[in-house]
């Protein structure tokens, strides 16, 4: 018969594309998810998996004891949550997803201190720039993203507002000027950061005027991580389109000035999204209120 934490490890292995992405989630090596997996298929007398080179591939009897496996976990934590509740405590897993960047310097604080306040509280905070991705595990509770998204059918709460904002470096801005208008871009060396599927190629800017600017834009340099791309805009590589929380510091303390200041971006607003299965629960209530609170 399985017991709690095999039903446990199973939706883990479920959740993942394959045995390696369950060893990391589940932070084992690769043959120990195998043997176990072959442990519990062993006790059921049931193939629950196919392992190929396209990935893990859940079998009908696997799917069916995924989906069992998620009912009865959530209802279990759902009563635990219930009892924690009557004695005024907020307790059990608080699995939260962010971005890299924003999900270290901002979120993971805020979770910690959370935490620490509710000491029978289990924090997980997992880093991904994929957020539809992360979604589609379903091991998630709260997911905080930066800037839109198009309705996937969740709660979604707005936590913080966010200007997108232009900026280079003092000795950039030295050598080469700084544009005076936004057809005045083109001429410069223009940085961007690639973290998901969304075309950064394409700028478009408006004033207090009304009017609007939509600029293609043909980068000079690039990476995947938004942290590289401030510090290349602080050597002075060139000029940079950058969330307000990532560089209000720098333009504070002037190590970036900000460019076309009387034109903007569109705002990419801070968000958290809700589990269907959680949205209810007390501790993702006051965890996403205590979120606002500190973020805002």
């Amino acid at each position: 018969m399985l017991n709690l934490t095999d039903l446990r490890f199973f939706q883990a292995v479920a959740a993942a594309p394959s045995l390696a992405a369950a060893a990391r989630l589940l932070n084992v090596t690769p043959p120990a998810v195998t043997q176990r997996l072959a442990q519990i298929e062993q006790k059921l007398q049931l193939k629950l998996a196919d392992r190929g080179p396209a990935g893990l591939r859940l079998t009908a009897e696997g799917g069916l004891l995924a989906e069992r496996t998620a009912s009865i976990l959530a209802d279990l934590d759902g009563l635990s949550e219930e009892l924690a509740e009557r004695r005024g405590a907020i307790a059990g897993a608080l699995r939260v997803v962010a971005p890299f960047g924003y999900g270290r310097l901002k979120v993971a604080p805020v979770l910690a201190a959370f935490a620490l306040e509710h000491p029978e509280l289990a924090p997980s905070l997992t880093l991904t720039e994929d957020p539809r991705g992360a979604m589609r595990t379903d091991l998630w509770d709260v997911l905080i993203h930066v800037g839109r998204l198009p309705d996937l059918g969740v709660v979604q709460q707005k936590l913080a507002p966010n200007r997108r904002l232009l900026c280079a470096s003092p000795s950039y801005a030295s050598r080469n000027g700084l544009p005076k208008t936004p057809n005045d871009l083109p001429v410069h060396r223009i940085g961007v950061v690639r973290e998901d599927q969304a075309d950064v190629t394409l700028w478009s800017l408006s004033n207090s005027n009304g009017d609007t600017k939509l600029l293609r834009i043909h980068p000079s340099f690039e990476s995947n991580d938004g942290e590289v791309i401030r510090g290349w805009a602080m050597r002075g590589l060139g000029i940079i389109e950058r969330s307000e929380w990532s560089v209000s510091d720098d333009l504070r303390e002037e190590r970036l000035l900000p460019v076309l200041p009387d034109w903007r971006l569109p705002d990419a607003d801070v968000v958290a999204l809700m589990n269907p299965r959680s949205v209810r629960s007390a501790r993702i209530e006051a965890f996403v209120s205590h979120l606002k609170t500190q973020l805002s």
